[in-house]
């Protein structure tokens, strides 16, 4: 058996396809059907790992729990990661592959393609409905030869497509017709319905407009106008995204997370987001940092440059000298590593070959980056010293490591902050001081584990309010809305081939 496809193009990047993905994950998977998600290549530093080890699109993996399965690799069989200066690492099939330049790019995608069309039959083998991810604008004219992600993804699997617009973004109308003009024949036949994503005000406000678009688009008509729809607390592909975030506004407990311009992993602190009394704050120049109750540096794909880039803005300083005051300050993964006293590259993983830096000296820890990229679903049993975290001594926490660089402490007295039981057995994670108030580790979504994350904002003056951050609820808060305003009978003919 093969399985049905539904395919989700947008008319650029952030224009809502991957959150819209996700709400039909969980939308089909209420109905019954088996389903998976797919995007053929996902350019973003939102990375995550599944249950085998395999490194795949953030985003793919909150489609999947969306769908109430495993993410897979072959649901993200391409991952580019932007390293800056035109180059990216390619993971291919869920392992680091090579790099590219954008003069070596095209000569890769044909040898890519043979990789996209065999994990998407595979996934087609396994699922009932198998719903298909663009990337940024189908209509890029000049891009699209070699296309491996876009209208070629639909036309192999002769899939019906929706075209999704952000009318928040203005143009709506003029992005969806140009779009529908600028395909060819074949790619536009498959087009089945428009959705207008993130509109705000009353619908009605639209007046004939929709009608006026069936008419100058091809006879296109539109499955739906999606409401923007606050704080969805579901992954998103990449820091675009951080651009809607709230930046300004006062609550009891503000955090600042050091927006690093190759920050990874940023859905970390969707959790701490959720909590009612708490504000998190992405934050990029000196003059925004205020005066936070905590600052958290995160996952960072070039950590080294992100350390100069630090160092630069005024910012490195001014975090030393606020953890000096008292101040809580928390490094995930690249953060962490910051966040020690030295950075090695031998082997030029980073920088030029043999580049040492200094960190920021608050964690007794030395990163060396050589060997090969650990990707691991783990599982740790907190040991915190001292500081907040101390009562929790002996917590099962769970979490994901997606990182290049070791970490060893240095000193032998080092507090350790938890002790990992992955595939290798255990070993130890993470450092304390300043009697715990500073820490780090390499546990993406260690915020997720709710005694921990409570205990932590506890430390900040935060007061319970007694809920819970559930991406699960989440998941369905966004499979209702997003249900509520699509005409889901024409959707279900269009899925059947009926349209």
């Amino acid at each position: 058996m093969t399985a049905k496809t539904l395919m989700i193009l947008g008319t650029h990047s952030n224009a809502g396809k991957s959150i819209l993905v996700t709400a039909l994950c969980r939308i089909f998977a209420r109905q019954g059907y088996r389903v998976a998600p797919f995007k053929a290549q996902n350019m973003a530093l939102n990375a995550g790992v599944t249950p085998d080890g395999h490194e795949i699109g953030r985003a793919t993996i909150a489609q999947a729990e969306a769908a109430g399965v495993a993410p897979h690799v072959d649901m993200n069989p391409v991952l580019l990661k932007p390293e800056g200066n035109g180059r990216s690492q390619v993971v291919l099939n869920g392992r680091a592959h090579t790099h590219i330049h954008a003069d070596n790019w095209y000569s890769l995608k044909p040898f890519l393609w043979e990789h996209v069309t065999a994990a998407l039959d595979r996934l087609r083998s396994r699922f009932d409905l198998v719903i298909m991810e663009g990337a940024g604008s189908p209509a890029e004219i000049n891009l699209k030869e070699g296309d491996i992600v876009n209208t070629r993804v639909a036309l192999h699997a002769n899939a019906p497509t929706l075209l999704v617009g952000d009318i928040d973004r203005g143009g709506v109308f003029a992005a969806l017709v140009g779009t529908m003009v600028l395909l060819e024949p074949a790619e536009r036949a498959l087009i089945k319905a428009f959705v207008i994503n993130k509109f705000r005000g009353d619908v009605s406000l639209l007046g004939d407009g929709l009608v006026m678009l069936q008419a100058r688009a091809f006879n296109t008509p539109t499955l739906g106008v999606v409401p923007y729809l606050p704080h969805i607390g579901v992954a998103a592909e990449d820091s675009v995204a951080l651009d809607e975030v709230q930046r300004s506004g006062s609550a009891p407990v503000d955090i600042a997370v050091i927006r690093l311009p190759r920050i990874s992993n940023f859905d970390d602190f969707d959790p701490l987001r959720a909590e009612a009394g708490v504000q998190v704050r992405f934050v990029e120049r000196l003059a925004e940092l205020g005066q936070p109750a905590a600052i958290i540096l995160p996952g960072s794909k070039m950590t080294l440059d992100d350390l100069a880039w630090l160092r630069e803005s005024g910012l490195a300083a001014e975090i030393t000298a606020r953890a000096g005051a008292g101040v809580a300050v928390v490094g995930i993964c690249g953060g962490y590593q910051i966040l020690g006293e030295t950075l090695f590259d031998p082997d030029g993983s980073e920088a030029a070959p043999g580049t040492r830096a200094a960190g920021l000296g608050l964690l007794p820890v030395q990163t060396t980056f050589a060997g090969d990229k650990r990707t691991v679903q783990v599982q740790a049993t907190l040991q915190a010293a001292s500081g907040p975290l101390a009562a929790l001594h002996g917590l099962p926490i769970r979490g994901y490591e997606i990182h290049m660089g070791r970490s060893q402490p240095t000193r032998s007295d080092a507090p350790a902050l938890c002790i990992i039981a992955g595939p290798e057995g255990g070993h130890p994670d993470g450092m304390l001081a300043a009697e715990g108030r500073c820490w780090g580790t390499y546990l993406h979504g260690i915020f997720d584990n709710d005694t921990l994350r409570h205990a932590w904002l506890h430390s900040l003056g935060w007061q319970s309010d007694g809920q819970l951050f559930d991406r699960q609820q989440a998941y369905n808060r966004l499979a209702d809305h997003v249900e509520a305003h699509l005409d889901m009978a024409l959707l279900q003919r269009i899925i059947d081939g009926q349209v």
